[in-house]
């Protein structure tokens, strides 16, 4: 008789993202001829960079003709584009070899599946509120999850407890949802904390192209230490718009163990048995995102990005709210006005001023009474949804 992973029964009903769709698309069937800007997930709405879509026909191209045809690909990914991705590296003072990088279809898939090669009874850290793909995959696997509390007290940002055992750390800087960003002294005890418990942090720089002001890391392999203890795991999808394509990396020192393990080496058994790679084309066009051309043009995407988010902090400026991120980060992560439920304000937004945003509740405990937008929207969209808002809470 087959038998269920009963893990599952602790997760909770529904994907938080997967609610807000739902309940989005029961307004707009109740409400038809009402307009609807939607800042809640985090989307891109720009087109790919013209060199990055070239590249990519070309790389079809190339599949066209049997001189050039390719099949399966590299499981880590072909040596272009991890050479590409060290290249990127380099720029901003990191050195990390290609043979350390592992071509992937997304962070998200690799921030969950790296559970895999650890066993069911480690002690998994993450920080609340936090992005609920961390807490969902390790529930599945039936690990023991514990807390660290990002609150307004403490800038969103916590701290290791030397008191408190784990075995494995999320870390996301800048964070989703809060926008916050661990500097280097924060992240430096982090690192610390990790090696004095011989514990292994997953860290997730998905936003780090983000980061403007030279005082936040941009990789964790800024911070001394960290190679005996970080996995690194980054997406394309916010950094180019790789949403639709899905294309991102993973970074494992080729030095880092656990228990006399290489991680690379057991992360690599584990990928050749479970991945067949990333498409031939997508990695052509990883290529362009990180050539001289392509960076400039993927900075044109971002700028807009963090217009749209300067135009949302603005506004929560002159409102008189409380928020984090805006700055380093495409999320802006504000208080609820007048003690709102998070929940609260979803339908109260939704239905006065057809925008539409994400509960902080659904992030964790810590997220209730905050509110998370996304700048990843049009920008007459986001100008227009900023208007409504400051009319909505002048009118409260």
């Amino acid at each position: 008789m087959a038998k269920i992973n009963h893990n599952f029964d602790n997760l909770v009903p529904n994907y938080l993202f997967a609610d807000v769709s739902r309940k989005t698309s029961e307004f707009i069937k109740a409400n038809p001829d009402r307009r609807i800007i939607k800042l809640g997930i985090g989307d891109v709405t720009l087109p790919l960079a013209p060199i990055v879509v070239e590249a990519m026909k070309h790389g079809c191209d190339e599949l066209g003709k049997k001189e050039t045809f390719k099949g399966y690909p590299d499981y880590e990914g072909y040596e272009f584009a991890r050479q590409a991705v060290s290249n990127y590296y380099k720029s901003f003072g990191v050195e990390v070899s290609a043979d350390e990088i592992l071509i992937n279809d997304g962070a998200k898939s690799d921030t969950s599946n790296i559970g895999d090669i650890f066993s069911q009874d480690n002690v998994v850290l993450v920080t609340d509120p936090v992005y609920p793909v961390y807490v969902d995959a390790n529930i599945m696997g039936g690990r023991k999850i514990i807390y660290a509390d990002c609150t307004e007290e403490n800038g969103f940002c916590p701290m290791p407890n030397k008191e408190v055992h784990a075995d494995i750390i999320y870390l996301c800087s800048p964070n989703n949802p809060t926008g916050a960003c661990l500097n280097r002294e924060q992240l430096k005890a982090w690192v610390d904390y990790a090696i004095s418990n011989n514990a292994v942090i997953i860290y997730d720089s998905a936003y780090e192209a983000f980061i403007t002001q030279e005082e936040y890391p941009r990789s964790i392999f800024e911070i001394d230490g960290a190679r005996r203890c970080a996995i690194e795991m980054c997406s394309l999808s916010k950094t180019a718009g790789f949403t639709g394509t899905r294309c991102g990396y993973t970074v494992i020192p080729k030095e880092l163990t656990v228990d006399d393990t290489n991680l690379y080496k057991l992360w690599y058994r584990r990928l050749s048995t479970k991945f067949n790679g990333v498409s031939y084309p997508v990695q052509c066009g990883l290529k362009a995102v990180f050539s001289e051309e392509g960076l400039k043009q993927i900075k044109e995407n971002l700028s807009y990005y963090q217009e749209n988010a300067k135009i949302i902090a603005d506004t929560m400026t002159e409102c008189g709210i409380k928020f984090t991120g805006g700055i380093n980060s495409p999320y802006i992560w504000f208080k609820c006005p007048n003690g709102m439920g998070s929940w609260e304000f979803f339908d109260y937004m939704l239905n006065q001023i057809g925008v539409v945003g994400t509960p902080g509740e659904g992030f964790g405990k810590n997220g209730a009474g905050w509110f998370r937008l996304t700048s990843f929207g049009d920008r007459q969209n986001t100008i227009d949804a900023m208007k409504l808002f400051k009319q909505l809470i002048n009118n409260k």
